[in-house]
């Protein structure tokens, strides 16, 4: 009995000095767009110096539908899109939405939009607590810098009055302002109080202009010194453990808008353009990984590396799509427009189809503006919505009419685009498709949930790594060659992980499944925030990553459709680790890569 209790009261004394130890600092450095299968030694040494070094995650994935904001909200919140409700980063509110001109389909890289679609849902349209929200509660210190959208995600509801947020629009109209604090410390180390334009490195091109051949390299010079030069001398002086995240828009702003291959699919995202922007990204981990070894803050600090998700070349060509056939001013003949998908819905439905971009409706020679459309006979009450957004695309029915709904998929069915559909469980059972909740896309959202999420056609080019060279159908305003995102294939489900610092193993490769979910998992149990949630679908804490931890036991599965009356089956490749849930790959077999045909 006494040694139990004297057991028990050691075991006590060390809960209780673990409690009282200092948490150490954590930086998470986001290279956008980043492919794992892209780093090595030669193109990004930093990273790859930081994954030997420390832990090398090898079976990543990003959350579908895969984009910027929707990995965000999983890195912010720990949870899938089924409860943080960014389903996408276009998304139908329901709401006008006045930092986008009043279009109910706004595009959530915005501080402004950020600001009115939080107004609009009770003051935190995520509905669940960022971990930067959760450090500030524990009087930690935390600043988010880079690019434009997901960097105020991770503290929107506080919108800069104690979290540092430098982005595109500091210094200029409708920016999150700057503390005088902050201000007087970037003054002092000569780094400009405006961000810069991206200048050439914005250049989109058309369809007979290439886009940009440049990497933004003048912009986030200014990030990386605002990181470098203002936030870190600050955060140290502070003498508080700190969260800093830095959201590089490089390689994905330059391998979107890259100008080496327009209406070619070789070399794709993969041409000069794109290196360099790869190069810009690790030069400026490097940057941040000088400056905490300069502020001798490397010792007590865990970087943890990821990115949102992968990257594909854009393809425009389609054999049954009745848009495809048209005249469209600015797009090349027999090729998909941008908004193909909203144009192929409203003609098979035979309704009248409007641009809520531009308020105004869509002309027989014209595409709307920004792809998405709204669907109906009056564009104040929409039948159908399209919410596009680049490998994938999101469509709501504001009524719930389950008869449309089967009208819709059924019309998707015939189309050689489609790799996949999954549609609202609520809708009832669609033979070829899979019900949302199939992949964590239904659960406590607070904005509206899509009646059918649309998996457009991915495949490679025929490299050995298919990762590297995939190639997907995109609703976008991008051309042919240049790059998109959003798809169930591998090539963008498959994103890049690693992290370094005590808090981590050394020289560990981690095969267990990881995604950008747990990451935000991860940094709530290292500073020990204990963010209580609301919904249940949520990511793990990495542990096996951690020194002693134990390594994660994965299964596999598969889920298939019935199939539909055209053969179609859509499937999901999955892993799962407890509860947790990692997508590989979803679509039709033969269209998506990494689903080889059956």
């Amino acid at each position: 009995m006494r040694s139990l209790l004297l057991a028990s009261a050691l075991s006590l004394v060390a809960f209780t000095a673990q409690a009282q130890q200092r948490p150490h600092n954590v930086v998470l450095f986001v290279a956008d767009g980043l492919r794992p299968g892209m780093v090595n030694e030669k193109t990004a040494p930093t990273m790859t110096a930081l994954m030997k070094n420390g832990v090398r995650f090898a079976n990543t994935h990003s959350i579908f539908p895969t984009f910027t904001t929707a990995n965000a909200a999983g890195m912010a919140t720990g949870h899938m899109p089924g409860d943080s409700g960014d389903f996408s980063n276009t998304i139908y509110t329901g709401h006008p939405t006045p930092g986008a001109a009043d279009s109910v389909t706004p595009f959530l890289e915005s501080d402004q939009v950020l600001g009115d679609v939080d107004k609009d849902f009770n003051g935190n349209y995520l509905n669940e607590e960022t971990i930067l929200q959760g450090a500030r509660a524990k009087g930690f210190s935390t600043a988010a810098i880079g690019k434009l959208g997901p960097v105020l995600i991770m503290d929107h509801t506080d919108r800069g009055q104690n979290t540092i947020i430098v982005d595109d629009s500091t210094g200029r109209a409708g920016g999150i302002p700057l503390s005088d604090e902050f201000k007087q410390a970037l003054v002092a180390a000569g780094v400009p109080l405006q961000a810069p334009a991206r200048g050439d490195n914005g250049k989109t091109g058309n369809n007979v202009e290439p886009g940009t051949t440049v990497a933004n390299l003048d912009q986030q010079n200014f990030f990386v010194d605002t990181a470098t030069k203002g936030a870190l001398p600050i955060l140290k002086a502070r003498n508080k453990p700190f969260v800093l995240v830095f959201w590089s828009r490089d390689p994905d702003g330059s391998q979107h808008n890259q100008g080496d291959s327009l209406g070619r699919l070789i070399p794709g995202i993969n041409g000069p353009t794109s290196l360099a922007s790869i190069k810009n990204a690790d030069d400026d981990l490097a940057k941040i990984l000088d400056a905490l070894k300069a502020q001798g803050l490397d010792g007590e600090t865990d970087v943890i590396l990821t990115s949102d998700h992968g990257f594909s070349t854009i393809s425009k060509e389609s054999a049954t799509s009745w848009s495809a056939t048209q005249t469209i001013k600015g797009v090349n003949a027999h090729q998909l427009p941008p908004g193909f998908l909203a144009m192929d819905i409203a003609h098979a439905l035979d309704m009248k189809l409007f641009d809520p971009d531009a308020n105004a409706a869509v002309a027989a020679d014209a595409f709307p503006v920004r792809a998405n459309g709204l669907i109906g006979e009056d564009a104040s009450k929409p039948q159908v919505v399209v919410a596009a957004n680049g490998g994938s695309d999101l469509i709501y029915l504001p009524t719930g009419d389950k008869v449309l709904a089967a009208k819709i998929v059924q019309m998707l069915s015939a189309q050689d685009y489609i790799s996949g559909l999954f549609v609202d469980d609520k809708l009832g059972d669609f033979a070829g498709t899979l019900p949302l909740s199939a992949i964590s896309m239904q659960g406590k959202a607070a904005t509206p949930t899509p009646a059918i999420a649309v998996n457009f056609k991915t495949f490679s080019t025929g490299c050995n790594d298919q990762t590297i060279c995939g190639v997907e159908i995109a609703d976008t305003t991008l051309q042919q060659g240049q790059g998109m995102h959003g798809s169930f294939g591998r090539a963008d489900t498959q994103n890049i992980m690693g992290a370094m610092g005590p808090s981590f193993r050394k020289g560990f490769v981690d095969k267990a499944p990881s995604s950008n979910a747990d990451i935000g998992k991860t940094i709530d149990r290292l500073l020990g925030l204990n963010i209580k949630d609301k919904g249940k679908l949520f990511g793990r804490v990495l542990t096996e990553a951690m020194p002693n931890g134990g390594m994660a036991k994965a299964t596999p599965g598969v889920l298939r459709s019935k199939p539909d009356d055209n053969g179609n089956v859509t499937v999901v490749k999955y892993q799962k680790v407890g509860a947790t849930v990692y997508f590989d790959v979803a679509g039709y077999p033969g269209r998506t890569v990494g689903l080889p045909a059956e």
